[in-house]
């Protein structure tokens, strides 16, 4: 009995040595895979790819990403959102058609409707974050990813309102408050925001319901959006002339093409409604950058002396 028992428990022992010897090769095995997936099913694997300037490196541009703050490719077709008004909403989410893609092993192919073909070498960083590699061009973007259900437009939207100021060719003053002390932005009845000079704004003396295309900016200067810690939703604007003086204003954004400007130093509140909204990537046949500048077209710009903007109408 002794003899048989020890020959079982011998045998038992083996089974059971042999079983973790299985198991520890099993886990060993699955850490050495490495799943591959293909570039489309990567790109495609998300509704979003946020563009984050800030990451951006390399001496070249390429005028679609440079204006995109979301690109999305889908069964061959490439969206953006190139526009901070109506995003969200803007082709279900995904923007505006700007043009084509195709994959190729590790190269991604865009053909855009106006500025051409560009190749990419796409490089995977991490789950939901790719990079865009234009050797040519010298220039490489990084991109995350996101589902629209799960992606925060509002947060998009408040992040770049100097973008959103720019989105109009110009915005007309529809409201002053009867409160506050006269000051001299009260007779300034039109703003313009431009990229020019990286933030330039343009001020307007002209009387209520001049076609903006016919405005004579009287001011220049340069503008700056500030956040203000604990508020998503509200801004600090300030507007620095090229004479010396400078403004300071809460901004809030009532709507897509309506902005409220609380000045502080007077306790006024005017309201501003965008005149001519800019949609990129409008006009075939002409590059966006081209479309860009066009749409910002501007009249001679009147430089009034100080003096005269210190006296009141």
């Amino acid at each position: 009995m002794k003899t048989v028992k020890l020959l079982l428990g011998l045998v038992i022992t083996g089974m059971l040595f042999t079983s973790c010897i299985i198991e520890e090769d099993y886990y060993d095995n699955s850490e050495n895979v490495v799943e591959t997936i293909s570039l489309n099913t990567l790109i495609t694997d998300y509704d979003l790819w946020y563009v984050d300037f800030h990451r951006t490196t390399g001496t070249g541009d390429i005028p679609f990403m440079s204006k995109a703050f979301t690109i999305s490719f889908l069964n061959g077709s490439v969206y953006a959102n190139n526009n901070l008004v109506d995003i969200g909403f803007a082709g279900n989410g995904l923007g505006i058609q700007i043009g084509n893609y195709n994959t190729f092993n590790e190269e991604l192919q865009v053909s855009h409707s106006l500025d051409g073909g560009f190749d990419f070498e796409v490089i995977q960083i991490s789950g939901d974050e790719i990079k865009l590699i234009d050797r040519y061009e010298n220039v490489t973007y990084y991109l995350g990813g996101y589902n629209k259900n799960a992606f925060d437009y509002d947060k998009i939207f408040y992040e770049n309102i100097e973008y959103f100021l720019q989105e109009y060719v110009g915005w007309e003053k529809t409201f002053t408050s009867v409160t506050g002390t006269i000051n001299e932005f009260d007779n300034e009845n039109y703003l313009a925001f431009t990229p020019e000079n990286i933030t330039t704004f343009y001020s307007s003396e002209d009387n209520f319901g001049t076609n903006i295309d016919l405005v004579n900016w009287d001011y220049v200067g340069a503008y700056e959006v500030f956040d203000v810690i604990g508020y998503e939703n509200l801004k600090i604007l300030t507007l620095g002339y090229d004479l010396g003086d400078n403004e300071e204003f809460e901004l809030v954004v009532l709507n897509d093409g309506k902005i409220e400007l609380y000045h502080v130093d007077s306790d006024s509140t005017y309201e501003f409604e965008g005149a001519d909204f800019i949609q990129y990537l409008k006009q075939a046949g002409k590059s966006s950058e081209t479309v860009r500048k066009e749409g910002r077209k501007r009249t001679k710009v009147i430089r009034k002396t100080k003096e005269r903007r210190k006296h009141l109408k």
